[in-house]
């Protein structure tokens, strides 16, 4: 049965998921079985897509959405909200 999970974090001031934290945000999604989606700004994106991160545009201070589907979401979702915590 799969299952879901998510929470909103707020992406640091003076960061933005931009080039290398987004490579580096789909590196971390790519370890989850679970599939990953991001949302800002009323945009979403699939959090294992370097290319759909980036045409995100979650600069510093974008509430940043992140949920994922699948046998690890809660694991997936802990894991990435801390690094985008971590950003800054």
């Amino acid at each position: 049965m799969s299952q879901g999970a998510s929470t909103t974090v707020t992406v640091p001031p003076g960061v933005g998921l931009h080039a290398r934290p987004a490579a580096l945000f789909v590196q971390r999604a790519a370890g989850y079985a679970s599939s990953i989606r991001l949302a800002a700004g009323g945009r979403e994106a699939d959090g294992k897509s370097i290319l759909a991160l980036l045409q995100l545009g979650a600069g510093g201070g974008a509430e940043l959405t992140i949920s994922a589907e699948g046998a690890d979401a809660e694991a997936a979702v802990a894991g990435l909200a801390e690094y985008v915590r971590n950003l800054g």
